[in-house]
């Protein structure tokens, strides 16, 4: 199958995709010819990309299951990226059936697995949104007939900030959300930081520059005020390889050392 027969009508596959990269590290098989250049100039500069990207995952499963463990039973998941197994609500719906999911994402190509996946899952849901526009997430029919704002929740914001520029907000975009989340709900967060490697930063910002992949690596001062009126539980905010709550085992072993690519994720509770 051609490039051009991967994408939807309307998607220019002269344009990375933050989707198509992240499925393409991941192994996956939907993504194409730009999106694999961005991801193996990446790979050029920080081998252990596909492996960070793999704990960044696990990170976020581990802590859907976690969490689902504790009674939350309503997710939403921002910046979904392309669908892959386990899923949140694989996941989430293992320790309870009861619990639902709404998947968001702007990428229509994304959505459009979604669909795929999703025709037949009650209780699941996929919308093609901007995180970067929370009131339109907040208005849609999906959410407003799965998700209970009134009652604890899950949000999560996996690898998807780093694509939010400083002029769009993220901090807002964070505190928009909070703002909708009862108390007992937490966030799962996770971000490219600041301190992975100087030359794995410069070819990720001249591959993507101007283009949906184009990422902030931010510090760690920054991404902890992300987290603003949240309490960061487990481990609090580490890279994804080392999460892990209640004493368990490890991210990924392999990861021996720093990576040259960071990511960070952490979980955080909203008190009353």
């Amino acid at each position: 199958m051609s490039d051009l027969e991967r994408v939807p009508p309307g998607v220019d596959p002269n344009v990375p995709s933050s989707a198509r990269v992240y499925d393409y590290l991941l192994g996956g098989k939907d993504n194409v010819a730009i999106d694999r250049a961005v991801a193996d100039k990446l790979l050029a500069v920080a081998p252990d990309a596909r492996l960070v990207a793999r704990a960044n995952r696990r990170f976020q499963i581990d802590a859907v299951r976690h969490l689902a463990e504790l009674g939350l039973r309503q997710f939403i998941d921002l910046g979904t990226g392309i669908p892959t197994s386990p899923s949140i609500h694989e996941t989430a719906r293992a320790v309870s059936p009861a619990c639902r999911v709404v998947y968001v994402d702007h990428d229509p190509v994304v959505c459009l697995h979604a669909q795929v996946l999703l025709a037949d899952a009650p209780g699941v849901a996929g919308i093609q949104a901007d995180l970067r526009r929370p009131a339109e997430v907040f208005a849609d029919p999906h959410v407003t007939g799965l998700i209970d704002f009134d009652q604890p929740l899950c949000v999560l914001m996996a690898g998807v900030l780093h694509y939010v520029m400083d002029e769009e907000d993220p901090a807002g975009i964070v505190a928009a959300f909070k703002e909708r989340m009862a108390p007992g709900s937490h966030l799962v967060l996770s971000h490219a930081m600041a301190e992975s490697d100087p030359e794995a930063i410069a070819q990720i910002a001249m591959a993507t520059i101007g283009s949906p992949a184009q990422a902030a690596f931010r510090s760690r001062p920054e991404v902890l005020r992300l987290f603003e009126g949240f309490e960061l539980i487990g481990p609090g905010l580490v890279p994804v390889q080392d999460w892990r709550i209640d004493g368990g085992e490890a991210g990924l072993s392999q990861l021996n050392g720093v990576p040259q690519l960071r990511v960070d994720g952490g979980v955080g509770l909203l008190r009353a």
